[in-house]
């Protein structure tokens, strides 16, 4: 897998590439920007807890975080807990799409699947059978239209919220 991948479709200045130690500060940021005023944001240590390696990414537009995703191996129909850090990797076929977060000043450029269609291209390339993730804030919706599969039976750690929604697409 390269380490940057160019895209034509991104624009100038913008590119995906992996997440460095470097880009926490404003990953927990934007993060913090996107979900404090849901009560959902996670705080630093359990942000980077989610962090595993080649399949953490950033949108880098000219030089500056403008947004990131986070996934990582987890097991199928389960997910992390919003309120604590992982203390332990879970070796799984399964890929969960932890986090998506784009910059409000990138957003509507379609970025956002942009970084889903990266991450669908590594978790194939890598041999996870399917990605999985939670939707919040309704989001479900957009989900399913992108063929993601709701399981309504798969019970949710309350740090989500009422409307949370546990989902998966398999990779194929």
């Amino acid at each position: 897998m390269p380490l940057l991948k160019t895209d034509p479709l991104l624009g100038t200045g913008l590119l995906i590439r992996p997440l460095a130690e470097p880009d926490w500060d404003a990953i927990v940021a934007l993060e913090s920007r996107a979900y404090a005023h849901d009560g959902l944001s996670e705080g630093r240590e359990a942000l980077k807890s989610r962090y595993f390696e080649g399949t953490c990414f950033v949108l880098d537009h000219e030089g500056r975080v403008g947004g990131y995703l986070l996934a990582l191996p987890y097991p199928p129909l389960s997910c992390p807990d919003l309120s604590r850090a992982e203390e332990t990797g879970h070796p799984s076929r399964n890929l969960h799409a932890h986090d998506l977060v784009i910059a409000e000043e990138l957003r509507g450029r379609g970025l956002g699947p942009r970084l889903l269609t990266h991450l669908l291209d590594t978790a194939r390339e890598s041999g996870f059978e399917q990605i999985s993730l939670v939707a919040v804030r309704g989001a479900h919706v957009l989900w399913a239209q992108l063929g993601y599969r709701a399981h309504p039976e798969v019970e949710l750690p309350s740090s989500y919220g009422a409307n949370a929604v546990y989902m998966s697409m398999k990779v194929g």
